[in-house]
């Protein structure tokens, strides 16, 4: 495939292959061909396995469908189709697709708005290579990344959003309410108080993995799709302030 970058990749640093042993599987969506080429190339040389690119909205979604990436690194700015419309399409089709949002912007809205629309992380350009290497690795682990001082900001649009009137929920213990384990009940806390992953695990002294296995089982019980709704749905019954 001419969009493949794929081919010329080393063996790279182990750090960036997924659970199975086999390399992360990244595609990158820019509509500037040397940024895009740039950093394709850099995540292709760090072991990663850079299985599409795309230079356009409408081209991005067809593409992700075809490839199958684990991470989408994604600008926001793009010709066709909004890179916010991109993020929810792709994530529509393919719930375990991840998304790392890459931009120049700052602008609270533009951050809040990708995240609304399904983006576990969001990355300034000014970041290092490092950095971007580091913050895809952790997308793909399913910890959400933010360039420092938006971390905050989305915690804050979260309580926001669990303030506003929902609709009525049932109650723990009414027929039909979602039961979950005193684990699950327990990593759900933590998620909801902003934590990633890896902290929760060095909290409850267990695996990443088994965090991941909670958050996904929690996912499944309760229908909801990823974890900005499992973090509105946690501040929504208070879970946060325990």
């Amino acid at each position: 495939m001419t969009d493949s970058t794929g081919e010329h990749r080393d063996q790279g640093d182990h750090r960036n292959h997924g659970d199975h042993g086999n390399p992360i599987r990244v595609m990158v969506v820019d509509d500037h061909p040397m940024w895009r080429d740039a950093v394709a190339r850099d995540l292709s040389e760090s072991g990663f396995e850079v299985v599409a690119t795309a230079g356009d909205g409408d081209q991005a979604v067809r593409r992700a469908k075809a490839a199958a990436p684990g991470v989408l690194v994604l600008d926001l700015n793009l010709p066709g189709k909004p890179g916010v419309q991109v993020c929810k399409e792709v994530v529509a089709a393919d719930p375990a697709v991840r998304v790392l949002v890459l931009s120049a912007s700052g602008e609270h809205a533009d951050v809040l708005e990708a995240v609304k629309s399904g983006a576990t992380g969001y990355l300034l350009k000014s970041a290092s290579t490092e950095e971007l290497r580091d913050a895809v690795r952790r997308t793909a682990a399913g910890d959400p990344v933010f360039t420092p001082g938006l971390a905050g900001l989305v915690l804050g649009e979260y309580r926001r959003l669990a303030s506003e009137p929902a609709g009525p929920a049932p109650a723990d213990g009414e027929p039909g309410a979602p039961r979950l384990t005193d684990r699950e009940t327990e990593v759900l806390r933590l998620v909801a108080k902003g934590l990633s992953y890896k902290q929760i695990a060095e909290r409850l002294v267990i695996s990443h993995r088994t965090v991941q296995n909670h958050v996904q089982n929690t996912l499944g019980k309760l229908q909801l799709h990823n974890r900005v709704e499992l973090v509105r749905y946690a501040i929504e019954r208070g879970l946060d302030d325990e």
